[in-house]
């Protein structure tokens, strides 16, 4: 009688356990992977950037990008999703960037900082609203893995739009460094000329991984391996089926990995991965000092030189 209370007694004590380890997957799943639920607030918290101090920068030259000729366009994904972006055309359309922003946030935030450089040097830019982020549609979000193929459309738009004899490229900041990292083993338009990847991870797997431990002092596993299963089923792709370490692999296009030595959000060692595995010409720039995502407001002159001397080896 002993021993069936003490199996009796371990079931429940298991069944309590699953459960708990069940409830605490779900509600990581919801504040991480779902559109409403990751909040942009608790991103700023957690990648521990001050972004105060940049306040009176970004007003100021947001001022003044949004004074230049734009406007919104949009484009259905391959599954179905209305996705938007907003279009800044520049004198002859010869040169076009395509900018891909960070997770929880959206085109038009990003890139406000670093629109300086590319219009006061005559590139067109599209800004980008990745799928369940900004005004473009979606429930799930896609860490690049989805992103990528979506990103594909972008730079044909670009193409149909500037004509063929515009020169592309792709700037991606950490979830939109990702995504470009990503694209960079598909087939692309011609047209691209070269990426640039601003603190991009590897995988959502193991960027989650390197939270669930730093932040939350939480063990990865079952929580990942649960959630892989339950993000396979509803937004159909498994969280490491695509990495940008191996992707890089097949890139054939010029690649500018920048990073931050003081990022806590997406580990410097993720850059340093990337960039050993990357088989294309390559070029990488660590700012030291640097939180995520903050590399060209830290050392705006070292970022732009980066961006001169990367841009001068591939662009006409």
């Amino acid at each position: 009688m002993t021993g069936k209370k003490a199996a009796r007694g371990a079931a429940v004590l298991m069944g309590l356990l699953a459960a708990a380890e069940a409830g605490g997957t779900a509600y990581f799943y919801r504040r991480t992977m779902i559109r409403g639920k990751a909040k942009t607030e608790r991103t700023m918290k957690m990648a521990g950037t001050d972004w105060s101090q940049y306040f009176p920068l970004i007003e100021k030259r947001k001022e003044a990008l949004m004074a230049q000729e734009h406007e919104d366009v949009y484009l259905m994904s391959g599954d179905g999703l209305k996705l938007h972006a907003t279009w800044f055309p520049r004198g002859d359309r010869k040169k076009a960037v395509i900018c891909f922003h960070g997770y929880t946030s959206k085109g038009m935030s990003d890139y406000i900082g670093l629109s300086d450089y590319y219009m006061r040097n005559g590139y067109s830019m599209l800004l980008v609203d990745e799928r369940a982020h900004g005004d473009s549609e979606g429930t799930y979000i896609g860490f690049g893995c989805l992103d990528r193929l979506d990103a594909v459309r972008w730079m044909q738009w670009v193409v149909d739009t500037c004509k063929e004899e515009v020169q592309i490229l792709l700037h991606g900041t950490s979830m939109g460094g990702a995504t470009v990292l990503m694209a960079s083993s598909l087939a692309l338009p011609e047209q691209v000329k070269g990426i640039i990847s601003d603190c991009g991870f590897t995988s959502p797997k193991e960027v989650f991984t390197h939270v669930l431990h730093s932040m939350y002092h939480l063990p990865a596993f079952p929580i990942i391996q649960i959630a892989d299963r339950v993000n396979r089923k509803r937004a159909g792709y498994g969280l490491d089926e695509c990495n940008a370490a191996r992707e890089v692999r097949k890139a054939t296009r010029p690649i500018l990995m920048i990073h931050g030595s003081k990022d806590t959000f997406v580990p410097c060692s993720m850059c340093e991965t990337i960039y050993e595995n990357c088989s294309s010409p390559k070029q990488k720039l660590i700012v030291e000092g640097a939180a995520h995502a903050e590399s060209y407001y830290k050392d705006t002159p070292a970022y732009e030189a980066a961006l001169d001397e990367f841009i001068g080896g591939i662009m006409k």
